[in-house]
């Protein structure tokens, strides 16, 4: 699981720097924008909504607990 979540963090960040790089570079020397930069942002977005979606899923299994600090401390 620990190996998912890393996978999905570092493909929502690479998203992010794509978005970033077309963003930069779309619409320069006279050229048309393109909806590259958008397309990124629409792939981090929805590869966020697909991890909630893991981990939300993983703690209704079971396969993960919450270990938050405990009430009475």
């Amino acid at each position: 699981m620990k190996y998912l979540i890393a996978f999905a963090f570092v493909g929502i960040l690479g998203a992010l720097a794509m978005a970033g790089v077309f963003m930069l570079r779309d619409g320069r020397d006279g050229k048309p924008k393109t909806g590259n930069m958008m397309r990124a942002l629409a792939l981090r977005v929805g590869l966020s909504v697909l991890l909630f979606a893991c981990v939300l899923f993983s703690w209704w299994a079971g396969w993960i607990h919450p270990t938050g600090i405990p009430l009475g401390k």
